[in-house]
Formats: structure tokens, C-alpha cells, sequence
């Protein structure tokens, strides 16, 4: 329920300016620059507001009525959302690779089938590393070594148990952990069905489709498949250390049927299409829950069977058949990554003519994705037998000594981590130079009568735009660290052949051994510390506006693409803010206003997808002004088939180019959509599309204004209500709606 009573049906013929922030979380009392609002519509999550009638200052530029619509409680919120953000952090990234598909591919269902495959191996991941810690380290060694046991009743109760009932007891762990992930994954996403758009869609641009079906359905059969794979897992690491010493017609039965569960989690997520249905079809979904529900039991199955096996169980070491497992899923994970990469470069198009390396955004983020999820599962394991190990020096010398495939990961991800850092560092070098020349000459244009007293202040206006062309130099080292990491998680293949990181540093390369363990060591920390800073700065980010603007930018990013290839992904706010912004502007236009779009950072992609979704007899009377947008900049190189230019022009055809685009050198995440406008630089594109882009000095000015006593402030990326360029681009647009109501 709305928190404030709608108002009435305003006055016709009017004009409303419609204010949507960006990552800033402002309130709406920030957004309208006006100290008293009241909420009209929506609620607390996604609510519109206006200023109170009556106060001074009501209005806007022109007299226009100014309207906020704060939706920044979607995607972030409680303390508890925004540590799942955290720790879901591979699934988001793995769910945003299936949207970084380029415009042409090779096979976009093949690319599709991938994404997914690979997700699914996510989950299985976060499963054996639960498995490793719960069944390897604790129940099959901890519990079988008696000084590992010295001092901690909470597991000497189990010591000296047969060995099938510790891993039968100590799998309700693992299962606790899937009914965590799958509660998670269950929570209602903040779409709703007054908010849903039409069905028939009014553009070929794919951008429209965010929002404009309901996502729950897909989510569901994903969850399912997610599901019943990760209890799949579990059996097969039960059954795989059952039948080390022990094989029976039961034990040949589970594994026939496990693998079968596992079989046809895969065929579903690569060649089943109505997995992908937008409609509630309780056939198609009864199917979905059936597998969900086989797989339940046969994990029930599987525990029971391990508990009152009577055969004998092998004495000593690792648990059977663990190490093999971990080992094979880091190779299958590898061998995905580099298929899709082959799939995306086979073919490349789509106009990467701004971006060369941009249709490698898929196998970059994915290999991102699973880096960071062998990191952390790697990170679990390594920490929880150095603990358990109270006198050991390090973990390799323990009885409790993580899998080889673990180690190989941390060390993997370590190495990559530190070159990845030492190139950042290199890349930054050797283009300061460039940078800051090509600044200076921006500065020198924009001041050209600074006093001879503004030259400090010149040199920070220069630094704060040559760092702001940093930004177009992530891309290339992105690359590179995806390249190291899928490199470190191949090395995880020499886990099975059961060689130490050590002898093999020592042996081939001549680094001495004990190196190697304090890197592995050192990496373990780092990784460590990686998830210390990813739970600080994801409290932060929604409780700090400063630092949620440089923060908060990831996560609004990831969370604003629909669940579509892992469910435990963290829920799309989009699925609720597109719709809801299509009826309300759907509604002002049809009470007889013309409407003003003003959307700052993300709320200008918002705007852009709601646009897209409306009719010919609504954008007709629709104008847009967008400022620090990243639809040019990051949205059309990391999402070409979805932001690219043919779809950046329809959104400017639908609302006869009543566009303007707000932009600043200084600002590293937003940018110009069409033209640049520097000067100095002759501009090629002509027509419509020409006059959208506007650049705006920053700062206004070197030198303290007559009346003030500091120069004025470098904005960056921080929104420009206040500024007159902005109050021009209003009365411009206004000027150029009005016709179009009469």
C-alpha cells in the first residue's frame, strides 16, 4: 500500500517535470531541491513525490510541476539485502554476463546454454565447498583424529561414530546451507501485477523487454533446476566416498538416478525452450517442481544409505573421491569459459567500431564470476582447517590440509590478483601522460583567461578529468584479469594429478617451495580481505551517499538486468521501476499533462527502457533530459545487443528528439550518447542525433565567484538540478513540447 493518499487528477494541460535520481539514494526532498514534499503514489521501496502546494517555491523552471520518483530502496534497503548482495556477488555477475551477449553471435541460444551451464556449475560449487568443510574436514578427518578432537565437545560427541554416521549427521549442514541460497533465491522480487506493461511489444529493440513480462515464472523454473542440481551435487559426493570400498545394486541405483537428476538439470537449461516461457504454464512448472522434489528425496535416500551401510569404510586421508570432484568442476568451468569466448569472437559485429574489445564482456564477467566463487569456496575451505589445526604452521602440513584443487585455486587467483594489479599499475603509467595532455588541453579551452592564482587549481581540474578518461581503460585490463584467472583455474587440473603447488614451483620454475606456501598463504588473506571490504563497502554504499556513488554503481548495475541465468542472483529492481514509471507517465499524459523526463545516472537508463515500452500516443508527448547517463559510455560497450546505437536513436525517433544529454569530462561514469562536443574536435555526426549531446564545463569557474570565498566545487558525476545549464535544458525542452500538446 502507498504511504500517502494519492492526490487528485492534476490540473490539464500543464507540464511535469518527472525527476528520477541515479545511485546517489537521494531523498526526494534532495531530488526536487525543495525542503517540503509529500509522497503521491507508490510506497517506501519506489514512491512518487512532490512539493507540498502552497510553500514557496513550488514549481519548477517555467512554472513546470516537479515530481520525483525515488526508487532507491529496489535494489538496496536493509542491512540484510545488502550483505546478500555481497555474498551473492558470483551469482550477480554470472546472471549479468547473459546480457552482455553481443549484437551477433554465432548462436545466441548456444550462447544462452552456456551462460547457464556455468551458472549451474556455481551452484555446485557453493555446495562442495560446504560439502569440503561439513563432510571432508570436519566429519571424515576432524572427527577421526583424536587431537583434532582434544577440546571441542561440540564435536567430540560424534568422535569415534562410524564413519557413515558423522557424514550422515554432518550432511544436514550442506542441506541447511541449499535451504539458505534457495530461501534466498525464493524472495519476492518487486514486481507487481498493477505495475505489468502490455504484452505487445511496440519496439524490436530488446532493452523494452526489462520489465515488460513478469520474471517470475522464469526465475521459478531456474530455481527449481538450481535446486534439485545442488541436492545432486550432495549425492554424488556422498555416494562417490560411498562406493570407494563399497558397491551394491542400491549403491548402483542412486548413482544411475543422480546422474540422471544432474542429466536433466543440464538438458533444461540448454535445450529445453519452454524453460524460457514468460506465462505461468502449471504443467511446464509442475514439471520443473517434480525434479526439484526427486532430487529432495534422493538426497534423503542417499544419507540414509550412508548411515546403515555396513560395509567397511577406508581408513585415513582425504574424503574419497572429494578431491576428483572439485578438481573436474574448476577444469569444466575453464573449458565453458573459453567456449563461450570462442563462440562471441567467432563472430563479432554489432557496430564495435567504439569498442573493440567489448564483445568479450560475456566471457569476461563470467570468468570474473567463477574466479570469485572458487576464490571465496577456496577461501572457506583453506581458513576452516587452518582452524582446526591448532598447532599446524601452515595448512599444507595439516591433517586436515585442504584439497589440492584449492590450493591450486588460491594460488591461482593470488597470482592473478598481483599481475593484474602490477599491469593497472604499468597501464596507469604509461598513460598518465597521454591523460593528463589530453586534459590539459580541455582545461586550456575551458579557462583560457584563468589568473595566474587559479594554477593549483587548474592542475585539480586536470587531474579530475584525466582520471575520469581512466574509466575507458578498464575495459583492456578487465580482459587481462580474466585472462589470468581462467589461466588459474586450469591450473587446478594438476590437483588431480595430485602435485603440490610447491614441488611444481620448485621443480620447473625454480621458486623455492616455502615461497610458494607463503604465497598461498598470502593469498589466502587477500581473499580474506577482498570479503571484508565487499561487507564494508556494500553496508556503506547504502548508507554513505558519497561512497555509494562510486560503490553503489556496481550493484545498481548488476541488479538492474532481470534473473535469467542464475536465480540466486540478487532480485531485479527494474522488474518493478520500469513498469511502475510506464503507468505513471502513462497516466499524466492521459489526465492531459505533457511530461518532462529527467533522469540523473541509472535513472536515465530507467527512463531509456520505459520509453522504449510506451506508445506512439504517449511518447508523443514525452520530451527526455538526462544527465551523467552511462548509456553511452558503459550501457552500449557492456551490453551491446541491448544499449547499442540503433537502440539509442529509436528511443530519440519515439520522442521526435525532444533529447538533450548533459555531460562533464570530469564525470567517470556518465558521458555524451551521440557527440562529444569538445572543443577542438571536429564532430562527423550530423542530423537529429547531433543536437542531443551538451557538454557542461566543470567547474564553472577556476576563481571564487564575487560573493563566495572558495572556487566553485568539481562536480564530477553528482546531479545538476541546481545549475543553470540544467534549468536552460528545461526551458528548451518545454519550449519544444508545448507545440506537441496543442
Amino acid at each position: 500500500m502507498a504511504d500517502a493518499t494519492p492526490t487528485g487528477p492534476p490540473t490539464t494541460g500543464g507540464i511535469v517535470e518527472l525527476r528520477v535520481h541515479g545511485v546517489s539514494g537521494a531523498g526526494a526532498d534532495q531530488v526536487l531541491d525543495r525542503p517540503n514534499v509529500h509522497q503521491v503514489a507508490g510506497d517506501r521501496s519506489g514512491g512518487f513525490y512532490r512539493p507540498r502546494p502552497g510553500y514557496p517555491d513550488s514549481t519548477g523552471t517555467d512554472g513546470v510541476t516537479l515530481e520525483a520518483y525515488r526508487w532507491s530502496d529496489l535494489p538496496s534497503g536493509t542491512a540484510v539485502r545488502t550483505l546478500s548482495l555481497v555474498f551473492l556477488l558470483p551469482f550477480m555477475l554470472c546472471n549479468v554476463a547473459l546480457w552482455m551477449r553481443p549484437a551477433q553471435t554465432v548462436s545466441a541460444r548456444g550462447f544462452m546454454a552456456l551462460c547457464r551451464v556455468l551458472a549451474l556449475t556455481l551452484t555446485a560449487l557453493y555446495v562442495l565447498s560446504i560439502v569440503g568443510v561439513a563432510l571432508d574436514l570436519i566429519a571424515w578427518r576432524c572427527m577421526d583424529t583424536p587431537s583434532c578432537l582434544a577440546g571441542r565437545s561440540w564435536l567430540s560427541w560424534l568422535g569415534g561414530r562410524p564413519p557413515g554416521l558423522r557424514l550422515g549427521v554432518l550432511a544436514l549442514v550442506p542441506v541447511a546451507a541449499i535451504g539458505l541460497v534457495w530461501w534466498l533465491g525464493a524472495r519476492p522480487s518487486h514486481s507487481f501485477d498493477a505495475f505489468r506493461s502490455p504484452a505487445t511489444p511496440t519496439t524490436k529493440h530488446q532493452l523494452s523487454a526489462v520489465g515488460q513480462w513478469d520474471g517470475e515464472p522464469l526465475v521459478g523454473r531456474l530455481r527449481s533446476v538450481h535446486v534439485a542440481a545442488a541436492f545432486a551435487t550432495l549425492s554424488g559426493s556422498l555416494l562417490a566416498a560411498r562406493a570407494s570400498q563399497h558397491s551394491s545394486w542400491v549403491m548402483v541405483t542412486l548413482l544411475i538416478a543422480t546422474g540422471a537428476v544432474l542429466l536433466s538439470c543440464l538438458v533444461l537449461v540448454t535445450v529445453v525452450p519452454s524453460i524460457d516461457r514468460t506465462d505461468r504454464a502449471p504443467r511446464v512448472d509442475g514439471a520443473f517442481r517434480g525434479l526439484r522434489t526427486i532430487a529432495c528425496g534422493l538426497t534423503m535416500l542417499v544419507i540414509v544409505h550412508v548411515v546403515i551401510s555396513p560395509a567397511p569404510w577406508p581408513k585415513g586421508g582425504a574424503l574419497p573421491g572429494y578431491s576428483a570432484i572439485v578438481a573436474w568442476l574448476f577444469v569444466s568451468q575453464t573449458v565453458l569459459v573459453v567456449a563461450l569466448a570462442a563462440l562471441v569472437i567467432a563472430r563479432r559485429g554489432g557496430g564495435q567500431h567504439r569498442a573493440p574489445l567489448r564483445a568479450l564482456g560475456a566471457p569476461v564477467f563470467l570468468t570474473i564470476s567463477a574466479g570469485l566463487a572458487v576464490a571465496f569456496s577456496a577461501e572457506l575451505v583453506y581458513r576452516v582447517a587452518d582452524l582446526l589445526d591448532r598447532d599446524g604452521t601452515t595448512a599444507d602440513s595439516l591433517e586436515t590440509s585442504p584439497p589440492l584443487a584449492y590450493k591450486w585455486a588460491i594460488f591461482g587467483f593470488f597470482l592473478a590478483v598481483v599481475t593484474a594489479l602490477l599491469v593497472a599499475a604499468v597501464t596507469t603509467r604509461l598513460t598518465r601522460r597521454g591523460r593528463r595532455r589530453a586534459a590539459r588541453a580541455i582545461v586550456a579551452a575551458d579557462f583560457p583567461h584563468a589568473p595566474p592564482q587559479a594554477a593549483d587549481r587548474l592542475r585539480r581540474v586536470e587531474q579530475a578529468v584525466a582520471r575520469a578518461r581512466f574509466t575507458e581503460r578498464l575495459e583492456p585490463l578487465s580482459v587481462v584479469y580474466a585472462g589470468l584467472a581462467a589461466i588459474g583455474l586450469a591450473t587446478s587440473v594438476l590437483g588431480l594429478l595430485q602435485l603440490l603447488p610447491g614441488d611444481v614451483a620448485q621443480r620447473y620454475v625454480g621458486v623455492p617451495e616455502g615461497m610458494v606456501d607463503f604465497l598461498i598463504g598470502s593469498g589466502s588473506y587477500v581473499i580474506a580481505g577482498i570479503l571484508l571490504g565487499l561487507v564494508v563497502g556494500g553496508i556503506f554504499a547504502y548508507r554513505t551517499a558519497q561512497f555509494r556513488r562510486y560503490v553503489g554503481v556496481l550493484w545498481d548495475l548488476g541488479t538492474f538486468w532481470p534473473r535469467a541465468a542464475h536465480p540466486f542472483a540478487p532480485p531485479c529492481y527494474a522488474e518493478r521501476a520500469v513498469p511502475e514509471l510506464g503507468k505513471r507517465i502513462t497516466y499524466l499524459v492521459e489526465q492531459g499533462q505533457a511530461v518532462l523526463l529527467a533522469g540523473h545516472s541509472h535513472g536515465s537508463v530507467l527512463l531509456a527502457a520505459t520509453v522504449l515500452q510506451l506508445p506512439s500516443r504517449i511518447t508523443d508527448r514525452v520530451a527526455l533530459l538526462t544527465y551523467g547517463s552511462p548509456l553511452g559510455r558503459l550501457y552500449s560497450r557492456l551490453f551491446p545487443a541491448y544499449a547499442d546505437e540503433p537502440a539509442l536513436r529509436e528511443i530519440g525517433e519515439r520522442i521526435g528528439w525532444r533529447w538533450i544529454n548533459l555531460w562533464r569530462d570530469t564525470d567517470p561514469i556518465g558521458g555524451w550518447i551521440f557527440a562529444s562536443h569538445r572543443p577542438g574536435e571536429a564532430e562527423t555526426l550530423t542530423g537529429p542525433a547531433a543536437t542531443v549531446d551538451r557538454r557542461l564545463i566543470d567547474p564553472q569557474d577556476v576563481v571564487p565567484a564575487p560573493s563566495d570565498s572558495v572556487p566553485p566545487p568539481i562536480l564530477g558525476h553528482w546531479p545538476c538540478e541546481s545549475q543553470e545549464a540544467f534549468a536552460e535544458a528545461v526551458r528548451d525542452l518545454t519550449r519544444r513540447l508545448r507545440p506537441a500538446r496543442n
